[in-house]
């Protein structure tokens, strides 16, 4: 089970409550990670950790990684994400089949934050490694 809180503090702020991880989410701050924002995180984060256990576990000599995200929100009401797209930068002794696979394990397996996402939300990966 998951139990988070947050609070809020005015207008459309929000900061993570006492005992919660630090989190502050606005709507037009600059600077401020708005909810959308945070959920491209979500992703971007949930998918580089489930590439970087696969790597590791396959006894891959990884010395960076850099994700990159772009997304497309509906113009509509709800405005939510209709494509995303996740680009893996990575640095080290890694061999491309190995990625390619760990980014299709995280997609259709390991990233609780992607299967979360309705099923007709495009997800675009792409990724280079630079030894």
């Amino acid at each position: 089970m998951v139990s988070l809180s947050l609070d809020w503090k005015g207008h459309l702020k929000f900061e993570n409550s006492k005992g919660s991880p630090a989190i502050v989410l606005h709507s037009s701050t600059h600077g401020v990670s708005s909810p959308p924002q945070a959920l491209a995180y979500a992703v971007m984060a949930c998918m580089a950790m489930d590439i970087v256990h696969v790597i590791e576990k396959g006894r891959g000599k990884l010395k960076a990684m850099t994700v990159k995200f772009e997304g497309e929100r509906a113009e509509g009401q709800p405005r939510r994400f209709v494509w995303m797209a996740l680009d893996f930068q990575i640095t080290g002794q890694v061999e491309d089949r190995v990625v390619a696979r760990a980014i299709e394990l995280s997609r259709t397996k390991y990233c609780s934050v992607w299967n979360t996402i309705r099923p007709d939300v495009e997800l675009r990966t792409s990724f280079i490694v630079h030894r």
